[in-house]
């Protein structure tokens, strides 16, 4: 039976890809043929191609100005890397079954793949009952004994519960609140669910495109999301990856149970490539799909080359911005190995609790302050802008309010006055700006700064790394060492002369590949080059917001007493 290539996309189940689809009928761009990266790629009748994977293009956005409730009217076309930040409506349609979930939500091993539900009634398990309403997080889905199902977990009173639900189970099941907030195209990748519309509420820009924005003028609404999807197809005889719009008046035939998938070539993902098993590393690849970027090693990343793939694994990065007042900040992550230098910088305070935050054993923190504050207490400091302090310790200390006794926290410092030092007291709701005075002209490796001090931490390149031909960081007025994180990197050189290795990041870099050999007789990889890598201000914010989620915020400073 034949059907359009719409219809296909919403009845497909991404776990049966890839599928081998016939061409029935239908003209595409006159004569058949179809141009994409400049390869010209002929969609006649009879035409066999083997489908590999979708992905939304675009998005059609439906404006509601006030919210979520109200009729939407205004329909405006929005691309993937339309700048915001968006919070996802909950559905408001239940789902009948885990399978249904399964089927059209998308569970992966990242970050943004553990969508979360509730039942409406009990679900009682062999050892366990999942009470009605209570949460229930999707982590991934395996076969066990043949039989598939989905690993999930509940917190309870602060304790996790694993468990495992089948495809069979039903019942009435919706999707949580979520409060966290997404970039357009994170929500087209894994937070808009198949055959069903997506409602978003726009939660704040990260810049505004001015008057050529296709939404209205300080929109603050919400969007019903509709995608139009990209076909990713390889075709035989072909090493490129062809690339089909949904939206096209072609209909096709699943013919896949009577064809070898196995005539065609198998792309594979990063991705894909770091799920394979440690053992079957060595490998060589070539490239059927490179990505873009002008920065080494993308730029020797090109389509046809074949590169070795010598092993996977995680790697420490420390996250850094430019200490700049302007929009116009840069971010790096820097490798463990950068062989540079670097020379400490004051760090800024806004209150006394970041003082308390920051103050360590190693050293006493000496700060001046660059604004007044008035105590209302007697008991407490009043400070002067110029005033020095050498920070202390926390403590409690006893005022006088309203004619009562009242305990509050506050931060014991030592004044200094010419050649002398006086005991105050500051009171830790302070709203003040201190900056510190930096008595250390040592220069420092990276891993030392991770090691003996407490990240934020501003520096400057004393010693530029000459291992790399241009360093960035060097060029920087300052840089402000924000957090230490961990992430997944693939070990790589050329095949055909592995000078050098590279470090390329599993889950920034988009490419393709497909897999030549694992007979490879290179085991022993080639000096690996240092690599600063730049990344765009949207990855900025989701590795600040992701990264971390294990360590718990500081809490908020202490209110002025009312």
């Amino acid at each position: 039976m034949a059907f359009s290539l719409e219809k296909f996309i919403h009845s497909l189940d991404l776990r049966t890809l890839p599928r081998v689809l016939q061409i029935q009928s239908g003209v595409y761009c006159q004569g058949s043929v179809y141009e994409m990266f400049g390869n010209e790629c002929s969609l006649s009748t009879g035409e066999v191609i083997k489908v590999i994977g979708f992905k939304i293009n675009k998005l059609i956005a439906s404006i509601c100005d006030n919210n979520e409730g109200s009729q939407f009217s205004a329909k405006v076309e929005l691309p993937l890397n339309f700048p915001g930040l968006y919070k996802v409506v909950a559905d408001k349609t239940p789902y009948v079954s885990i399978e249904e979930i399964t089927r059209k939500v998308s569970i992966g091993p990242t970050r943004f793949g553990h969508p979360c539900f509730y039942s409406t009634e009990d679900i009682k398990l062999e050892n366990f009952t999942i009470k009605r309403g209570e949460q229930i997080t999707l982590n991934s889905v395996e076969e066990v004994n043949g039989t598939t199902a989905v690993n999930c977990f509940t917190v309870r009173n602060k304790q996790f519960h694993s468990f495992t639900l089948p495809l069979s189970q039903e019942g009435e099941f919706y999707e949580c609140e979520d409060d966290q907030i997404y970039t357009l195209k994170e929500i087209a990748e894994w937070k808009i669910p198949k055959c069903r519309n997506r409602i978003v509420k726009l939660s704040n820009t990260l810049h505004t495109w001015g008057s050529s924005s296709p939404l209205p003028k300080n929109f603050d609404g919400c969007l019903i999301l509709m995608p139009v999807y990209e076909v990713q197809a390889v075709m035989k005889f072909r090493k490129d990856i062809v690339h089909i719009l949904s939206d096209l008046d072609v209909e096709v035939k699943d013919v896949t149970d009577c064809y070898d998938t196995g005539s065609f070539l198998q792309p594979l993902s990063l991705e894909d490539i770091f799920e394979t098993t440690s053992k079957e590393f060595p490998m060589v690849a070539e490239i059927m799909e490179g990505p873009s970027g002008s920065q080494n090693p993308y730029n020797l990343l090109s389509t046809g080359k074949e590169i070795v793939i010598y092993k996977k694994y995680q790697a420490a990065r420390v996250l850094a911005s430019e200490m700049r007042s302007d929009s116009s900040k840069r971010h790096f992550l820097i490798p463990m190995s950068y062989k540079g230098k670097f020379k400490r910088r004051p760090r800024e305070f806004p209150t006394a609790y970041d003082l308390e935050i920051a103050r360590s054993e190693k050293e006493q923190l000496h700060v001046v302050a660059t604004k007044a504050f008035v105590s209302p207490h007697k008991e407490l400091f009043s400070v002067s802008v110029g005033d020095q302090f050498l920070v202390q310790q926390c403590q409690t200390s006893e005022v006088l309010y309203e004619g009562r006794k009242k305990l509050i926290d506050v931060l014991a410092c030592e004044q200094i006055k010419n050649d002398s030092y006086k005991k105050v007291l500051l009171p830790m709701y302070m709203e003040g700006g201190f900056v510190e005075v930096v008595h250390d002209k040592k220069q420092y490796h990276l891993s030392e700064i991770c090691k003996e001090f407490r990240l934020p931490f501003n520096v400057k390149v004393s010693v530029r790394d000459l291992s790399i031909e241009e360093d960035v960081l060097a060029a920087a007025p300052g840089l402000q060492f924000e957090e230490e994180i961990t992430d997944s990197y693939l070990l790589i050189s050329s095949a055909s002369s592995p000078v050098e290795s590279w470090e390329v990041p599993v889950y920034r870099l988009n490419m393709l590949v497909h897999v030549l050999s694992k007979d490879v007789q290179t085991v022993v990889p080639p000096v690996t080059r240092t690599t600063v890598e730049e990344v765009s201000k949207e990855e900025y914010y989701m590795l600040r917001r992701y990264e971390n989620l294990s360590l718990h915020p500081p809490p908020r400073p202490p209110k002025k007493p009312t």
